[in-house]
């Protein structure tokens, strides 16, 4: 090679050189293969630790009457009268144990609660994937500063990767045009580095998880 040559051109030399190289891929089912070592945990057990461990709370509910006697005992401790449910399976569900709450959007900058179903629990993380296929649409999770996610065991996923596929057997590969994922309740850290819970969305989040 010519001392003449600048790096520019030795570099380049070297790229046409390695792709006349005709090489195996070293990783051939590179996207087969897990990003994390299998769980060994009990996914019921990672979520719960998860979604604690970044300010969510869990409760765990063997069937609906104990979910709703948790609701009601969780209502009467924190005084709250403005509960908001839009999903049509989870009002069928209050109204079968004639629970208060409200099904329209009327005065709904008073909301206390936002009652709401998921499509998926991500037990690696504690997190929550909703979408706006969902009749709580994108409001219901965002605006009120206490946010109540029902979910059931059948609905959660060790990974993220899980849960997409989950949503599109749901939806027969059909997504809904916004899929979020929630994790933990929002937070900032951009005023002097504190962290501050309830910036731009709900200050609290409850995950009843139902056996089924």
């Amino acid at each position: 090679m010519s001392q003449n040559t600048t790096p520019k051109e030795r570099l380049l030399k070297k790229i046409r050189k390695a792709l006349l190289e005709k090489r195996d891929n070293p990783y051939p089912n590179l996207e087969e293969m897990p990003l994390y070592p299998p769980a060994d945990e009990i996914p019921e057990v990672m979520f719960a630790e998860q979604l604690v461990a970044v300010a969510g709370q869990f409760v765990f509910c063997e069937d609906e009457i104990q979910f709703i006697e948790n609701l009601l005992t969780l209502a009467e401790e924190r005084n709250w009268h403005k509960i908001y449910c839009w999903e049509p399976a989870l009002q069928d569900l209050l109204n079968t144990y004639e629970y208060p709450h409200y099904e329209t959007d009327k005065d709904f900058e008073q909301a206390e609660v936002g009652l709401t179903l998921c499509e998926a629990l991500i037990a690696r993380n504690g997190s929550i994937l909703v979408s706006n296929a969902q009749a709580a649409g994108r409001r219901l999770s965002i605006y009120p500063p206490v946010h109540i996610v029902l979910a059931y065991t059948s609905q959660l996923v060790v990974d993220l990767k899980d849960a997409f596929n989950l949503v599109k057997q749901k939806y027969n590969n059909q997504l809904p045009s916004m899929l979020s994922v929630v994790t933990g309740p929002s937070r900032t850290a951009d005023i002097e580095k504190t962290l501050v819970l309830g910036a731009h969305g709900p200050k609290e989040l409850f995950v009843f998880l139902l056996d089924g």
